[in-house]
């Protein structure tokens, strides 16, 4: 029986620990997903501003409305963030927007946003 007790009491506090790190990740996830919403908004913002045959002034629009749309996402990525460490990479990608043209960023926004909306979004 004192066998039993030692192998079950850390199994109960490591499940413990699970259960309530969970809990307190929702908020976070719920916050990346409110910020994968306007990424996606953007990016599709700025795979229409990359369309060919589009007048280059339509398309210096749309691209400034991807680039607002963009860094609009990073107050609700930030407090994702905030709630959890692990999606700085997402708050951190909206960021380099500014230095890095949105179309080359495209692919990781994607995948963070793929992990974000999936049915266990940790990263």
């Amino acid at each position: 029986m004192a066998r039993l007790r030692t192998l079950l009491v850390p199994l109960v506090f490591v499940g413990a620990g699970v259960a309530l790190s969970a809990c307190g990740s929702g908020g976070a996830v719920s916050d990346a997903r409110s910020a994968c919403v306007q990424v996606k908004a953007a990016l599709a913002l700025e795979k229409q501003a990359q369309s060919a045959g589009l007048a280059s002034s339509a398309g210096q629009a749309l691209a400034g409305r991807a680039m607002s749309t963009l860094l609009a996402a990073s107050g609700a990525a930030a407090q994702a963030t905030s709630s959890d460490g692990s999606w700085n990479v997402l708050q951190t990608t909206i960021q380099e927007a500014e230095r890095v043209p949105i179309s080359n960023l495209a692919p990781a926004l994607t995948r963070i946003c793929q992990v974000a909306d999936s049915s266990t979004p940790y990263l």
